[in-house]
């Protein structure tokens, strides 16, 4: 509904060029980008010519002025998701200087210029303590509301080896948001390297599902239990499958996970939450509504346009739900989640 107030948890600002960067590295990252045959981080998340990547109306680069002409209308505020995917960077010392420049980017291009947006902070995940050193760096700017790593992994989150990024980012109050795609050097399958992109990009979906089952069963809730975890473009019609199925070989095997206190869903309730887009369910508007009553909470998906990407209208989802519901999607779930202010 127009007159709801909506709060958009999935807005992308891309970095343009390397050139880009430039005023914000130190002079030797400066010097090194500038002689050196770096192009930048490799990963091709959105590749610009796929029909996926770019809504028609939009830019795949989308500068500020065309977020706030097109993304922007009626909408209260919203969180920037920048994709610019330093983990590939196996210079580990210029994955830091590059994460550092992109925050700083973002704050004087982005956050100064616009009060409606919130953003969140690049890290080198590949290297949890540089990850949250540049954490603490910007822990307690106002703008930054969580901490945004790619869903392709090293390894699950939920290992030990990333504690000192969930520690950081509990202490400083900010979620993590584990967002679509990343360049990890891992086959984004259990069976190797795929040959289309349809394959990647649909089955991104099974990592997700691989690292919330990982945060839950490798005891990182209960390790950090302010822990408030997001998943980005992950869909969320597996998620009550997944729920059920966890909390059945859980009963089961719980021996083997004497730190998990409590059925694995109760903990997705309470630490995870989904953006919508993709909207992945069934055309039948019936069987839609039944998959979301069926994940027993009203709290867990959040509203995210995911611009400039292009994905169907979230009318048939917001169509099938009762007004309650998509007030609590569109704004008071991500407000309560996030912390935002009124």
């Amino acid at each position: 509904m127009a007159d709801l107030k909506t709060i958009d948890c999935d807005l992308h600002n891309e970095v343009p060029s390397k050139e880009t960067l430039y005023p914000y590295l130190p002079d030797h990252w400066l010097d090194y980008c500038r002689e050196s045959a770096f192009l930048g981080p490799d990963a091709a998340d959105y590749p610009a010519t796929i029909p996926t990547s770019v809504r028609p109306d939009a830019t795949a680069i989308p500068p500020l002025d065309e977020v706030q002409t097109n993304a922007l209308d009626n909408i209260e505020m919203g969180i920037l998701n920048c994709a610019y995917r330093v983990q590939s960077v196996r210079n580990e010392e210029l994955a830091v200087a590059l994460a550092s420049a992109v925050n700083h980017w973002q704050v004087e291009e982005w956050l100064e210029k616009e009060p409606r947006l919130r953003a969140s902070i690049v890290v080198p995940s590949q290297n949890p303590t540089l990850a949250a050193a540049e954490i603490e760096r910007w822990g307690d700017h106002p703008g930054f509301v969580q901490v945004i790593v790619p869903v392709r992994s090293e390894a699950p989150y939920g290992n030990r080896r990333y504690d000192p990024i969930f520690e950081a980012a509990t202490r400083h109050g900010l979620a993590i948001g584990i967002n679509f795609g990343g360049a990890a050097g891992n086959p984004p399958t259990p069976s190797g390297w795929p040959s289309l992109y349809i394959e990647e990009y649909a089955g991104m979906a099974q990592i997700f599902q691989s690292q919330a089952t990982s945060l839950v069963m490798e005891g990182a809730f209960d390790r950090f239990p302010e822990l408030r975890v997001v998943l980005i473009e992950s869909g969320f019609t597996w998620l009550p499958s997944l729920m059920w199925r966890m909390d059945k070989e859980w009963k089961g095997l719980r021996h083997n996970t004497p730190w998990v206190k409590r059925a694995p869903s109760d903990y997705w309730r309470e630490h995870l939450r989904l953006t919508i887009q993709p909207v992945d369910g069934p055309d039948n508007p019936d069987h839609l509504r039944q998959i979301v009553e069926q994940i027993e909470s009203d709290e867990m998906l959040l509203y995210g346009s995911d611009y400039p990407h292009l994905h169907d209208s979230p009318s048939q989802l917001f169509a099938t739900l009762p007004v309650a519901w998509e007030k609590k999607i569109r704004s008071e779930n991500a407000r309560s989640f996030y912390g935002l202010e009124s």
